[in-house]
């Protein structure tokens, strides 16, 4: 028999509180995948997995683009930041529409 809660102790370090990502807006945005077939059925875990993954995404995003506006000499993170970190670093390829296409609306008049 699984035990109740195992990866939401996992991720959360051991801590079974609301988590910083609502879990309702994960589950909608995984039923609508964009695969053709959407997702019909999701387990409690699966949520919370993915809501860990995202907050590790974001902290890693956000330590690089901030190394990218101390660079800049500035203290305040800008898009601009985000932008070049995405482009500095490799595992942020599947990024790289979104920043460019970004920058190029910007230039907009």
């Amino acid at each position: 028999m699984r035990q109740a809660g195992a990866y939401s102790n996992l991720v959360s370090g051991g801590k079974s509180g609301p988590h910083s990502l609502p879990l309702a807006r994960i589950k909608k945005i995984m039923k609508k995948s964009g695969t053709g077939d959407d997702v019909k059925m999701i387990s409690g875990e699966a949520p919370i997995l993915f809501s860990k993954a995202c907050e590790l995404f974001i902290e890693e995003l956000t330590k690089r683009a901030w190394l990218m506006t101390l660079q800049g000499k500035r203290r305040t993170m800008q898009k601009e930041d985000v932008a070049s970190a995405v482009m500095d670093t490799d595992i942020f390829d599947f990024l790289l529409n979104l920043v460019v296409s970004a920058k190029d609306q910007s230039s907009l008049p």
